[in-house]
């Protein structure tokens, strides 16, 4: 994504400083209330759009209808429902390793979903909300959250995850050559082998591709994360020597990739059934933020197991979440009902579908939408 985006030149990236650099704040570009999302967008050809556009005024318009929700909602709205899953995440820990004890299958196949669960919810729920700093309204706090779910559960560098993340798939969304998911795309695997095979390998790539980018960072960033992600690991290892009662290290391992990998497969498709097939755009040409959103992104349906490790606004709330990034999980789901009216109203898009209707649109077209590059939208009358 970084050599991609050197390549493109984007003026619009000018002023934001790399993982590397000092500046780690430029990377929470995020929706504050009070804040019009939209405001102040600039082309890839460094001018400014025109304001006073119906994209401003429509964008404006939506905050001011979630803003009123967001302050009459209370902290255990905005912030303590989610932070009660990641707890009770935790809580559920000593049961599911000492699940692992037992010599029967049922106690056993227990304590890997228990921890399976409690994993993706940790690394996917809790550093997706951390990557936001939609967890706490304190910035320090912020900061320590995504280091501990995003270095230390998930094996993975906070700013290059923040920056790949919140910076250009948020700011670029379906833009070629930026936000347009490519990361997801493994062209050489056949399609069966991708969908159904290789998410079993998520454990195992997602600490070397962060190994990887580790020469990206400030060397003292790139010491911590991997103080981290060691500490992280041998955690996990030390609990199913001691607690579980593992005998072997080659057992201990086997274990720890079935339980990182149990919802390894979902993981995968939501990331590309949310995004790619829908709209392409140039990064000259892309429109308006509420029309970028609306066009290129898209809802699933609430799942009750997805909904507990990945989040609302990873599943059914993702439109919402692309639209309003710092709020919450919860919040999310509060103002969808808000979101979805008013696209509607505005005869916008508002893209829905379910999970097995994309899964084999996938498996039908999956030389079209994974391997050639996607055809670039365009939208007459939006510029």
């Amino acid at each position: 994504g970084i050599s991609r985006l050197r390549g493109m030149r984007d003026p619009s990236l000018r002023d934001t400083t790399a993982p590397g650099g000092s500046r780690t704040d430029m990377m929470a570009e995020g929706w504050e209330p009070g804040t019009a999302l939209g405001d102040g967008d600039v082309t890839a050809r460094g001018a400014p759009q025109r304001t006073g556009q119906p994209e401003e005024a429509l964008m404006s318009e939506l905050s001011e209808l979630v803003q009123k929700v967001v302050k009459r909602s209370s902290w255990w709205e905005r912030h303590g429902v989610d932070i009660s899953i990641l707890a009770c995440s935790f809580l559920l820990l000593p049961a599911g390793f000492l699940c692992l004890r037992s010599a029967q299958a049922i106690p056993f196949l227990a304590g890997i979903l228990i921890l399976g669960v409690v994993h993706h919810t940790l690394t996917v729920k809790g550093s997706h909300l951390a990557s936001h700093n939609a967890l706490t309204e304190s910035k320090t706090w912020g900061k320590v959250w995504a280091i501990f779910f995003i270095e230390l559960c998930s094996a993975f560098t906070v700013e290059q995850a923040t920056y790949n993340h919140v910076k250009i798939h948020h700011g670029y969304t379906n833009v070629i050559g930026l936000g347009d998911s490519s990361t997801w795309k493994v062209p050489f695997l056949n399609c069966y082998v991708y969908m159904f095979i290789a998410p079993l390998a998520v454990p195992i790539l997602t600490p070397l591709v962060a190994l990887g980018l580790l020469r990206n960072v400030e060397w003292k960033a790139a010491l911590r994360t991997l103080c981290c992600m060691f500490l992280g690991f041998y955690c996990h290892y030390w609990l199913l020597l001691h607690i579980s009662g593992f005998q072997s290290l080659w057992s201990a391992l086997l274990c720890m990739l079935l339980t990182r990998s149990l919802l390894a497969h979902p993981y995968i498709h939501v990331n590309i059934f949310q995004h790619i097939g829908l709209p392409m755009f140039a990064a000259d040409r892309k429109p308006k933020r509420i029309h970028l959103m609306s066009l290129g992104v898209l809802n699933l349906p609430r799942n009750a197991l997805l909904d507990w490790s990945f989040g609302h606004s990873l599943i059914s709330c993702h439109v919402e979440h692309h639209l309003f990034p710092s709020l919450s999980d919860n919040m999310c789901l509060k103002i969808k009902p808000i979101v979805s009216q008013y696209l509607k109203q505005k005869k916008l898009p508002y893209n829905e579908d379910t999970y097995s209707s994309r899964l084999w649109l996938f498996l039908q077209r999956y030389e079209e939408l994974m391997v050639h590059a996607p055809p670039i939208t365009e939208l007459v009358g939006i510029q």
